[in-house]
């Protein structure tokens, strides 16, 4: 129940801010897996909500150890061999926002799955 209720509160506040934060109606919608919840953000939304007060919030509310980071390739932000990425929350999508068509998507993941981490954020850009 907890899961479902952070799950909710969490897409609606991406939306709700990527909503605010562009000043179109097509705000992203989630979208299911079997064991996570995700919402990819368009480049407009992944920078609204980058430069507002949303990945503060949520990293007040999940521990740095329980968020994974997909980073592209050619990322400038700093990871070490053995794959752990030494960047806030912000960090990752403000580098991908900082790119023309660099968007995110987020995932909020279900208890006891992808190694107890309960958020994946991912990058992209061509």
């Amino acid at each position: 129940m907890r899961f479902a209720i952070f799950t909710a509160a969490v897409l609606t506040a991406c939306t709700t801010a990527a909503l605010l934060g562009t000043a179109t109606a097509a705000a992203a919608e989630p979208f299911g897996q079997p064991d996570r919840v995700g919402l990819h953000l368009s480049h407009q939304e992944t920078a609204a909500i980058a430069d507002g007060p949303l990945p503060a919030l949520v990293s007040m509310l999940v521990p740095p150890n329980r968020i994974g980071a997909g980073l592209k390739n050619d990322t400038k932000i700093y990871h070490d061999d053995s794959g752990n990425v030494h960047a806030s929350l912000r960090q990752v999508m403000t580098e991908a926002a900082n790119y023309p068509d660099g968007t995110i998507t987020l995932y909020i993941n279900a208890p006891g799955t992808h190694d107890g981490r309960v958020l994946d954020i991912y990058q992209q850009w061509n």
